[in-house]
């Protein structure tokens, strides 16, 4: 994942001759940032990791802008105060905008159960249906382990040798089973099956398919642990409707399920990591009935819609997404950065916009989460994330 975060500056004069860096994260570590998509720009430096290209961008500086400064108000150019609240321009509405939260915001974070109790009140979200039988959820916490095995730089799924990997997924499962009891974990990996990729290749499309022996890998690596195998998508200029049909042969078995990222959705136009792509709650939905007519037609256990998120312009018109009892959707905040930082995301774009079930990123790499937010601070957070992401 990750632009992980546009950041609106105080100094408009700045972002104008900057034309507004945006960056990426999810698929490279480190590197240097890219600039916007003005025309006649070049495209962003590739760094090819096994065989996976990744654009090369600044994660920890993308971090550093993770913030919940896109929803405060611009000073005006005379420099003259302005009241904290405003229009949202991200959600194109008249919400009034709270200033940032920011580092003091300590105990008293509205992401946290008992500070805001109107907000608290939206959770559960009371038009969700009743879990039908083999439903994973809420009953237990999905705790996955995510990358790509041919890169090491992807994620902590393709960081260590297998079995490695494996044996510090069940030290995760073990810890998070002893910090919450009461949910038992339901351990799983968590594959990028389509890479979104700086270069067109031979299909014109910014991404790059797995060959299914690949994934067929890593869902035996699942198997030995009884764990579920996720396939995420990052189409680039392609669609989920063409891309989807492409694994059906997967998502038919009972323990396999999808994830989707608007991060690397190029419908706008543009290519991944020049900007941050974008799903509509009709994109969402489109996901969710595949997903559902799959359950319907071969029998299958309700089916989990994993949506990464952290921008509020990452997913528009989330009011509008669709709830089935034959597919459970996870809006997972997948931002980085230290506690409060990730709690603000948290907070704006999970909390404050509720579709069904809620998740939260962990990653691996001290520059990206400095530090960790500990099992403990993730347990106070309402609603409680039931599904954990370990990058």
């Amino acid at each position: 994942m990750s632009l992980r975060h546009a950041e609106r500056s105080p100094e408009p004069r700045r972002l104008s001759r900057a034309a507004i860096t945006l960056l990426i994260a999810a698929c490279a570590e480190g590197g240097s940032s890219v600039g916007g998509a003005s025309a006649g720009a070049q495209p962003p430096r590739v760094a090819v990791v096994d065989s996976v290209r990744v654009p090369l961008v600044d994660s920890a500086e993308a971090a550093r802008r993770a913030t919940v400064q896109d929803t405060m108000p611009l000073p005006p150019r005379d420099g003259t105060p302005r009241d904290t609240a405003g229009r949202d321009t991200a959600r194109g509405d008249t919400t009034p905008r709270p200033a940032r939260l920011g580092p003091k915001s300590g105990d008293r974070h509205p992401a946290f159960k008992g500070v805001d109790l109107a907000l608290d009140s939206l959770w559960p979200v009371k038009n969700a249906p009743a879990p039908l039988p083999g439903s994973i959820l809420p009953a237990k916490r999905i705790v996955a382990f995510y990358g790509n095995p041919k890169s090491k730089r992807m994620g902590i799924l393709g960081e260590f040798p297998a079995d490695e990997m494996l044996r510090k997924l069940d030290a995760e499962v073990a810890a998070w089973n002893a910090v919450d009891p009461a949910h038992p974990v339901q351990p799983a990996l968590h594959v990028i099956v389509l890479v979104a990729d700086a270069q067109p290749g031979p299909s014109g499309k910014y991404r790059t398919r797995h060959d299914s022996a690949m994934i067929e890998k890593v869902y035996g690596w699942a198997r030995s642990r009884n764990a579920l195998l996720f396939v995420d998508l990052q189409v680039g200029q392609s669609t989920l409707q063409a891309e989807l049909p492409w694994i059906e042969k997967f998502l038919v078995r009972p323990d396999v399920h999808l994830g989707i990222d608007p991060e690397f959705s190029m419908k706008n136009g543009g290519i991944p990591g020049r900007r941050i792509g974008t799903y509509d709650a009709a994109d969402i939905n489109y996901a969710s009935r595949f997903l559902s007519n799959l359950v319907e037609k071969h029998g299958l256990p309700p089916k989990i819609l994993v949506v990464h998120r952290f921008t509020p312009a990452g997913v528009t018109h989330a009011d509008k997404i669709a709830l089935d009892p034959n597919v459970q959707i996870v809006m997972d905040m997948d931002g980085f950065g230290p506690p409060w930082m990730k709690r603000d995301t948290y907070w704006r774009d999970i909390k404050r916009e509720p579709v069904q079930f809620a998740g939260w990123k962990q990653f691996t790499k001290r520059k990206n989460d400095k530090p960790p937010t500990s099992r403990a601070e993730i347990l106070r957070l309402w609603p409680v994330p039931l599904y954990i992401q370990i990058q």
